[in-house]
């Protein structure tokens, strides 16, 4: 906030006459004003009206004065809104001051010094000194003690009453206004500094809270807080999800939520010690299987000290952690294996070449057999090897220095004709290109590597009716944001188990014994190493005139720069 906002004017040197700038405090001040001059207004008729009552012969120009005086304070307070004071003698003043400096002063004069009236200016100079500047509450100050000496010559003139007295007074009043608007000037200013850095305070104290909200929100870890009656004061989606609770809370209470007591019991006793607990947990709730929690307890400090305070609930699935675990000895074992395959690459290279020669002398079938089982077997170790060789060096060897612009639809071509060559699957496989040539930015080698990949893995899931493999190549949308291509590989193989489809994309996942498991990474590592992505999904396509759902790999490459897409 401006410091022009603050409102007295004094701290700013500039007045802001915008009431919309005014802080609450100030308003309430104004009023406080406007009702007390109401206030003084109705005591002073009253009174006069007392005295008129009781001796008429003194007039009634004070009662007057009194209701004209009320009339007007009563209409500023109904039809004015708050406004500071200026560093002049302006039309608010007027309207408040100047009319309360005026009336007490006819009265003072009127009067003939039967009632001293000099106590009530502490009144309007009060208020100039906290609605205005300190500047304006030293003029008012000023312009009532210049007011009080003038009725004192006045009456020295007219030789009435005592003359020392009188300038007395006057002195006295002045003395006493200037002390009230310099301590009232101060006083506000220092409200209003306080005001000014509460508000301050508060903003940073929102802020920081908006953080902490954002920062709890994203946290993995289900975090509860909870109170002694085991009822849920604040929660964060994680925790909504572990708890199978939904994510806008009405009024959960742990006590009395069934499958909750392990979880409940953790936060007695750590009520009952007053010291942070841990243990591992089940939480078993109705429609949804048990799952394993590791859960901490962290206890605030209580205001009171008849209260327990709060609980602060950690909540981590132990599936979380078991995988984080195995995440890390799968990286150690990838390390291991690719200084294994290595080692293994020149011992099998000459047990193959071994195994060739020997093949050569061989007339009995049985040893035959033996040998292409051999053969066989070497083969499938050297796939091993180079998956494992492949995954050690996918993110280097697939970066965007070997990648060049690439005609999609030709190569994809290119390869599958020659996947068919090698497996003799033709009549299973249908290939879809657009007739719009689409340059792509990528590497050729790796490009097969993956399109083999993904038909060798539709192939093993696969029927034999024809078509039962198809690959199809799109060009995205116009409507979409990045330009691209897509290439698809379908099969009409069984749908994957979600365990299955959780893991798709990991090293050394396989649900098959036979496979290690690492050519689905390799694709992904390869496709994500040139901007590339690659997905998987269910699908429906046409097979034999009806409608079949199947597997359905997809990577969209993005177009090589300088190659837009030509027929």
């Amino acid at each position: 906030m401006p410091v022009s906002s603050i409102w007295p004017s004094s701290l700013s040197g500039e007045p802001t006459p915008d009431v919309g700038d005014h802080p609450l405090e100030f308003e309430r001040l104004w009023l406080g004003f406007m009702t007390a001059r109401v206030t003084l207004g109705l005591v002073l008729s009253i009174f006069q009206g007392g005295i008129f009552a009781l001796v008429p012969q003194q007039g009634g120009t004070p009662l007057l004065i009194c209701l004209t005086y009320f009339a007007i304070a009563l209409t500023v307070r109904l039809t004015s809104q708050p406004q500071r004071l200026r560093q002049s003698f302006d039309s608010p003043w007027l309207r408040t001051v100047g009319v309360d400096v005026l009336a007490f002063a006819t009265l003072q004069v009127i009067q003939g010094g039967a009632i001293d009236y000099t106590p009530l200016f502490a009144l309007p100079v009060l208020m100039v000194s906290v609605l205005g500047s300190l500047l304006l509450a030293m003029a008012t100050a000023a312009s009532i003690t210049l007011l009080m000496f003038a009725h004192a010559g006045w009456l020295l003139t007219r030789h009435t009453g005592d003359v020392t007295a009188n300038f007395l007074q006057a002195a006295l009043t002045g003395a006493g206004c200037f002390a009230i608007s310099f301590l009232g000037s101060q006083l506000a200013t220092r409200l209003a500094s306080m005001e000014l850095r509460a508000q301050r305070n508060q903003l940073a104290a929102n802020e920081q809270r908006r953080v902490n909200e954002l920062v709890i929100k994203s946290l993995t870890d289900g975090v509860l807080v909870v109170d002694g009656a085991g009822t849920v004061r604040s929660t964060n989606p994680a925790a909504c999800l572990l708890l199978n609770t939904p994510t806008q809370l009405v009024e959960i209470n742990l006590r009395e939520r069934r499958g909750c007591q392990a979880l409940m019991a953790l936060i007695d006793a750590s009520f009952a010690s007053q010291t942070p607990q841990q243990a591992d947990i089940t939480i078993d709730l109705a429609g949804s299987s048990a799952r394993q929690l590791r859960a901490r307890t962290q206890l605030t400090g209580s205001q009171r000290g008849d209260t327990l305070g709060l609980c602060v609930v950690f909540l981590q699935d132990q599936r979380e952690i078991q995988a984080r675990i195995r995440s890390e000895k799968l990286a150690g074992m990838g390390r291991m294996s690719a200084a294994v395959a290595h080692e293994i690459r020149n011992p099998l290279a000459a047990i193959t070449q071994a195994n060739a020669l020997l093949t050569e002398d061989l007339s009995d079938p049985a040893q035959q057999r033996l040998a292409h089982m051999v053969g066989q077997n070497a083969l499938r170790l050297e796939n091993i090897v180079k998956d494992v060789l492949h995954l050690t060096h996918a993110g280097d060897g697939g970066s965007d220095e070997l990648a060049r612009p690439l005609d999609l639809g030709e190569s994809t071509d290119r390869t599958c004709r020659d996947w068919i060559n090698q497996h003799g699957a033709g009549s299973d496989m249908r290939l879809s290109r657009p007739q719009t040539r689409l340059t792509v930015w990528f590497d050729g080698e790796h490009l097969r590597r993956i399109l083999v990949n993904l038909l060798d893995n539709a192939r093993r899931f696969a029927s034999d009716r024809p078509g039962s493999i198809q690959v199809s190549i799109d060009a995205s949308d116009e409507s979409q944001s990045t330009p691209g291509a897509t290439l698809r590989v379908w099969s009409d193989g069984a749908a994957l188990d979600p365990s299955v489809e959780q893991h798709l994309f990991e090293p050394f996942f396989s649900s098959e014994s036979r496979s290690s498991g690492l050519g689905l990474y390799i694709c992904r590592e390869l496709c994500e190493s040139h901007g590339a992505t690659i997905s998987y999904d269910r699908s429906d396509r046409w097979l034999a005139q009806q409608l079949v759902s199947g597997n359905e790999f997809s990577v969209f490459f993005r177009l090589a720069p300088d190659h837009p897409t030509t027929p």
